[in-house]
């Protein structure tokens, strides 16, 4: 068995975004995307808002379904699209011209990996339904996948995951109005541990919490690690976090991995334009340390996933973009042992 858990290969992420026949126009929300994700690790994966980070966690665990590309898990195929084409019901091709009609997408039947790949969401209030208890909650995956025999082997795990997440007995015939944002994200927390999976995708979990609360529930990610061997793909704006509890880290910029390195790596000796930037906003609490820093301030906005540059995504705010960056699209290389970036100028 190979020691890469997730393997992604050539990820695509397109959404319909209106427009009829060949003026059908589609947001290109994750573009070919390639990693893989070791066993017993977390990767991070940063990048500005619509970027692309929470869409390509959803992909992999087909929440939503992918355009193209391959989905690796512990060596099942889990999505393939490969070189064929994919094909609607009516046995039409669904790609014209590398852009999809999105027809019926074939592909496994993902209930038994749902024990094996959960996720944590960002906002834990809207994750979690309102008219149900901690306990139904946390106890309806036990009961889907027939974890429990009997109503005290559910009840006992049902306590066992709340203590796990330092809630208390109590807290199951609650409901979760009634929590505090924090707590909430324990019970979201509980809620994916519930099925003993072994890979979990922390969608931004602890952005909608307060600062004096987030090192707690990343600690509690990290102590759970350790205690049940778990592999995360830890999606985050803050790189302070990231680099803190990531072995690797992952740069994204509209819909595209422009760098990814080990977290020492990344940290101090990035190459791509894009990922210094990021790194340079890092906030530093030594004021003269802070004042003797080099910001790097990017120019201009975003450009739209619906149309976006020619060549190198980034080469409208790159302040070294050159006429072969608006003609090529950089190739993903490895630039060093373990550290992979696109960008022309490395």
């Amino acid at each position: 068995m190979s020691d890469k858990l997730l393997r992604i290969e050539h990820l695509c992420q397109y959404f319909p975004a209106g427009g009829y026949g060949k003026n059908k126009k589609f947001v290109q929300a994750v573009d070919d995307v390639s990693f893989y994700i070791n066993k017993g690790e977390t990767l991070g994966l940063v990048g500005e808002s619509g970027c692309g980070k929470t869409t390509t966690g959803r992909s992999l665990l087909r929440l939503y379904e992918p355009t193209k590309g391959r989905i690796i898990y512990d060596d099942k195929v889990l999505y393939d699209s490969g070189n064929v084409p994919m094909m609607d019901e009516n046995g039409k091709d669904i790609l014209e011209n590398g852009q999809p009609k999105f027809g019926k997408k074939t592909a496994v039947d993902m209930k038994p990996y749902r024990r094996e790949m959960q996720i944590v969401f960002q906002d834990p209030y809207a994750s979690l339904d309102p008219r149900m208890t901690v306990g139904d909650i946390v106890g309806e995956a036990i009961d889907i996948h027939k974890l429990a025999v009997d109503k005290k082997e559910r009840y006992n795990k049902i306590q066992q995951l709340l203590n796990d997440v330092g809630l208390n007995s109590e807290h199951a015939n609650r409901y979760p109005h009634e929590f505090s944002g924090g707590q909430r994200q324990r019970v979201g927390i509980a809620r994916a541990l519930a099925v003993d999976p072994k890979f979990i995708v922390c969608d931004e979990p602890i952005s909608a919490l307060d600062v004096s609360i987030q090192a707690q529930v990343v600690n509690m990610f990290e102590d759970l690690q350790a205690e049940r061997g778990l592999t995360y793909l830890f999606i985050a704006h803050d790189l302070s976090v990231v680099k803190h509890i990531s072995n690797r880290i992952g740069v994204m910029y509209l819909g595209k991995l422009v760098e990814l390195a080990d977290s020492y790596e990344l940290i101090f000796h990035s190459v791509h334009p894009y990922t210094k930037s990021l790194i340079s906003a890092i906030p530093i609490a030594d004021p003269n340390t802070a004042r003797k820093s080099n910001r790097i301030v990017l120019e201009g906005d975003v450009p739209s996933p619906l149309n976006p540059p020619s060549g190198c995504r980034f080469r409208t705010r790159c302040p070294y973009a050159t006429e072969k960056c608006a003609a090529e699209v950089p190739q993903w290389r490895e630039v060093s042992k373990g550290h992979y970036a696109a960008c022309h100028h490395i």
